[in-house]
């Protein structure tokens, strides 16, 4: 959702920053992996049950990572490894985080409830891997209720009303689950349009093909008695 609404005007807020920060030296990769470190640290916190901590250490995990993109079109230094690398440690950051839930659930629930933030996280993980797929073929699959950004914002929630902690991650993981219904409907249904003219361009760059070689074969043979 906040992809769709906010992210163009955000970058554009965002642009100012990004180039004050690139003056003094710092790189997007910098950013990104200082998210990360963040992350290790938040896990710690609140698996050992230091939840207010782990809430600022969400939000210093957070920020780098809004960050990273402006710094990098800033700098010009925006490119397919930084994109990889960002999205990689977004899915580790995002293990480290719901793994501290699930360490701190199961050191002070009794029962299977530490499996809830296993869940968010598998479902996450899903509608991850959802629109890595679809952009892979060709398809556009942003969009759904329940995005990273909005997880982030209602762990945030959780970390700062513990008593709730619970109940917010039963709500984190039903949106979550409904965006990745949401994605493979819309990914679905653009896949099963007819793509007559990529067809036909297949066609034709095939037979320019084939024509290719058969006329460097002619060539190469010399002319038939």
């Amino acid at each position: 959702m906040f992809d769709g609404r906010f992210r163009a005007r955000a970058e554009v807020r965002l642009r100012p920053i990004g180039n004050n920060l690139q003056r003094t030296g710092i790189r997007a990769d910098h950013l990104t992996a200082f998210g990360v470190l963040m992350a290790v640290a938040g896990a710690i916190a609140i698996g050992a049950g230091a939840l207010r901590l782990g809430l600022v250490l969400l939000i210093l995990t957070a920020v780098p990572d809004v960050l990273d993109g402006a710094v990098a079109k800033a700098s010009g230094t925006a490119s397919p490894r930084g994109a990889f690398f960002d999205s990689v440690s977004d899915r580790l950051t995002d293990a480290l985080l719901l793994g501290g839930v699930a360490w701190h659930l199961a050191s002070s629930h009794p029962g299977r409830i530490a499996l809830l933030p296993m869940a968010v996280l598998a479902l996450s993980m899903l509608i991850s891997y959802e629109r890595a797929k679809a952009e892979s073929l060709g398809f556009d699959a942003k969009g759904g209720l329940m995005e990273r950004a909005e997880r982030l914002i209602m762990l945030g929630f959780g970390l700062l009303f513990s008593n709730l902690l619970i109940p917010v991650l039963w709500v984190m993981c039903a949106l979550t689950a409904v965006t990745a219904v949401q994605r493979f409907v819309k990914v679905w249904r653009a896949a099963s349009l007819p793509r007559v003219a990529t067809t036909s361009r297949r066609r034709r760059t095939r037979r320019t093909s084939l024509n290719g070689e058969r006329v460097g074969r002619r060539r190469a043979t010399g002319p038939r008695s």
